[in-house]
């Protein structure tokens, strides 16, 4: 449990007692510091004195001034009593006391509020009392039957405060809650103890008796615990442990301990002790140095059943060490002995089809670039190797390792007419399973020149030269065409870019067209498919990110040959206050319609002229907002592509669709199935506090598998407490997981965490 009943009070009530010294009144005015070997300061007699500020930031001796006010002081010189009344008013070291009546006893070094009594703390607290009592210049004192508002609107009650000179302070029967306090109803949570008290010299609080209740009705004891004060940013201890069930674990129960090994070192040991597999050993390790971090975390289970490995296991980690002003160097490191472990512990990255890990060094310099990276891969997909056993053999066997990857940009200084070059530099060494390597060394120089004309026209010119260098080893093109050696190939490439925006404003909206066109002279042919593998580039896809690029591919192992003019339509509108849309649509124009980046999309292809990319975005109002990514083919205005998400009606009753069909296709005699996938969503805000959902992924190809996922949620939330419970059925390709499901309930209580299964 957290310190949050503590955090008020101890700012609000405990600190405004423990340096403050006792006061008296001067002849000049000004409340001084008490000299200690006096029992009481000299005071003139002053009687009757109405609307009397003494102010002053310091005192003659330097220390901070207390700055007193009240509507009448009266000095009794037979009792040594000082009699404040009225609007009484105290403030020092940025706190204010405020009461009707105040009594200083010089004999006794006492100090008593009475009426109405408003402590102020530095932090926003407000402090509430009938009766405050202070002695031993104010380093002990008592309260009655007082009320705290922290400044995050949280409130403590307690019958008396009580501070000792032995550095503890102590509440008997108090409570604490953050929920709305109401004059009719009892806060929806609360803790209320018996005794707490501080001790400053351990820094720890101290619970007797300790309930939490809701709506008043208690729901857990303890007879003591103890915790940290605010003052402890961190210290070793428990934290809130969590528990539920699994079909492959069965029931579980994961306690958690913090260990603050040091200021930049924190160690969590996290078992899990299940019922049908013994105990799962897990943790997490963090390191903070002053330029670096580093995170560790893992499991391990050993397993007695015949279709799993006997030791399973995972090992994530990641971190970054700055090394100067210019490198630094990254990594993350994933690593899981099987396919199903993650997925059966519920465990990150579940449902990743691979897992990759990488280490790389980065230098930053003005607008220069570099990096140097590794990357590691390890291919998870069960789905795959269900579908297509060959497919996923293939795959698997021609995994890669990449050691190293270099990547190089620099710029130069614009020109007087606002040119400049660039130049990349990218290196790559690919070692696959199967005992094929590939080196590759690839240089682009290129030339750009954005320009503005008068009139508005905006134009990008760019003038580029591609040099490839390959080494190859067991390359294998076709089953009889083999390839070992080195091989070398040159791109050039140039390319214009236009655009002209149009603008339409009223009172009440404004509108912008802006036709765009791109232009790209390159020659055809030249990429060595016989003799150089496809590493990088084998992921192709034509849609409305890449159609205006002078460039298609996202890696560098296929070159966009041939020449072609792209051109497409942009539209906007944005009203005033509320509203917008936005719509794009383009096209491309191939001078060869064998080229090879058309050639990968589509072997059959039998025309110049590319199919209709574009998107559509439209948030019109708060009721509506929908987008909409498309394909369509250029004869049939067929979809191919289509990606549709829409939000619809108020938070009272919303729903959402979501739907992505990809149509299936071959590239270089891979088969690639079709894709169509529905989601849709209800929710609904019922209430102030309530909101409930549902939602359901299904699959819409003609061998589906139906209902993917299916499940919903329930949630109250308020402004101290949310309750959300999620239920969730998956059917998965995967005998081990068909038909599963998870339930969960958490709680999470404002200022203390989290509980939940």
């Amino acid at each position: 449990m957290k310190s949050s009943l503590w955090v008020g009070a101890g700012a609000a009530l405990l600190l405004v007692l423990g340096e403050n010294p006792a006061f008296a009144v001067s002849e000049a005015g000004e409340i001084q510091r008490k000299e200690q070997k006096s029992p009481h300061a000299m005071v003139d007699v002053s009687h009757n004195i109405t609307n009397i500020d003494f102010t002053g930031d310091k005192d003659i001796e330097g220390n901070d001034a207390i700055n007193f006010s009240a509507d009448e002081l009266v000095n009794d010189e037979n009792t040594g009593l000082i009699t404040a009344t009225g609007d009484v008013e105290i403030e020092y070291n940025k706190m204010r006391l405020k009461t009707d009546k105040l009594v200083y006893d010089q004999n006794k070094d006492e100090i008593t509020a009475n009426g109405n009594v408003r402590l102020y703390s530095s932090d926003g607290s407000i402090v509430f009392s009938d009766k405050v009592s202070l002695a031993e210049q104010m380093t002990v004192g008592e309260m009655h039957h007082i009320k705290v508002l922290l400044k995050d609107e949280s409130h403590v009650f307690a019958d008396t405060f009580r501070k000792k000179n032995n550095q503890k302070k102590q509440l008997t029967y108090a409570t604490y809650t953050p929920c709305d306090m109401c004059d009719t109803q009892s806060p929806l949570w609360s803790i209320s103890a018996r005794k707490v008290q501080h001790d400053e010299k351990s820094q720890n609080v101290h619970y007797n008796d300790a309930v939490i209740k809701i709506k008043n009705v208690p729901v857990f004891y303890t007879p003591f615990f103890t915790h940290p004060d605010p003052s402890v940013k961190r210290r070793s201890g428990l934290l809130a442990p969590t528990m539920g069930s699994s079909n492959y674990l069965g029931a579980v129960f994961q306690p958690r301990y913090f260990w603050a090994v040091n200021d930049q070192v924190n160690v969590i040991f996290s078992p899990i002790f299940s019922t049908d597999k013994d105990v799962i050993w897990g943790g997490d390790y963090q390191q903070y140095f002053y330029n670096a971090n580093t995170s560790i975390s893992g499991s391990y289970l050993n397993d007695n059943e015949n279709n799993r490995p006997e030791n399973r296991g995972n090992i994530f980690a990641s971190g970054r060490y700055d090394i100067n002003s210019y490198w630094r160097m990254k990594y993350d490191l994933k690593y899981v002995s099987d396919y199903l472990y993650l997925k059966e512990l519920s465990l990150p990255y579940q449902d990743d089809a691979w897992l990759s890990s990488n280490l790389t060094f980065e230098r930053f310099s003005g607008r220069n670039y570099a990096s140097i990276e590794t990357y590691y891969y390890k291919l998870l997909s069960y789905n795959l190797r269900m579908r297509d056993e060959q497919q996923f053999r293939e795959i698997n066997g021609r995994k890669p390792f990449v050691a190293p990857l270099i990547d190089v940009e620099t710029y130069s200084e614009p020109s007087r007419i606002g040119s400049y070059f660039k130049n990349e530099f990218n290196s790559a060494s690919i070692y696959h399973q199967d005992g094929r390597q590939t080196q590759r060394l690839t240089s682009i120089n290129s030339w750009e020149l954005p320009y503005t004309s008068p009139f508005g026209e905006k134009y990008r010119f760019v003038a580029s030269l591609k040099s490839d260098a390959y080494y190859i080893n067991k390359y294998q093109y076709q089953p009889d065409r083999n390839y070992d050696g080195t091989t070398a190939r040159f791109f050039p490439q140039a390319g214009i870019e236009w655009h002209l925006p149009f603008v339409r404003a009223n009172e009440s909206s404004r509108q912008i067209i802006e036709p765009v066109v791109v232009g790209v002279l390159a020659p055809n042919g030249g990429n060595k498919v016989d003799k150089i593998p496809n590493e990088d580039s084998e992921d192709v896809y034509f849609d409305d990110t890449n159609v205006l690029d002078l460039d298609r591919y996202a890696g560098y192992d296929r070159n966009d040959t041939g020449s072609r003019l792209s051109y497409g339509l942009r539209w906007s509108s944005y009203g005033d206050i509320i509203g917008r849309t936005s719509a794009f649509v383009a096209q491309s124009y191939e001078v060869n319609r064998h080229s090879s980046f058309v050639d990968s999309l589509d072997n059959n292809n039998d025309s110049n002229l590319s199919d209709y990319v574009g998107r559509i975005n439209a948030e019109p109002n708060e009721y509506l907002d929908l987008n909409y990514r498309f394909r369509l083919d250029r004869k049939t205005l067929d979809a191919k592509y289509s990606e549709l998400g829409a939000g619809i009606g108020p938070s009272f009753l919303r729903g959402y669709v979501s739907y992505i069909f990809l149509q299936g296709n071959s590239y270089y005699n891979k088969l690639y199935s079709e894709r169509k996938e529905l989601y849709t969503s209800l929710s609904s805000a019922f209430s102030q506090f309530w909101s409930v959902s549902i939602y359901n992924l299904q699959d819409l190809t003609e061998n589906s598998r139906g209902s993917l996922e299916h499940g919903g949620s329930i949630i109250y939330e308020d402004e101290c407490l949310k309750w959300v419970t999620n239920v969730k059925k998956y059917n998965s390709s995967n005998p081990d997981l068909k038909n599963s499901y998870e339930f969960g309930i958490t709680f999470y209580l404002k200022t203390i965490g989290s509980f939940g299964s």
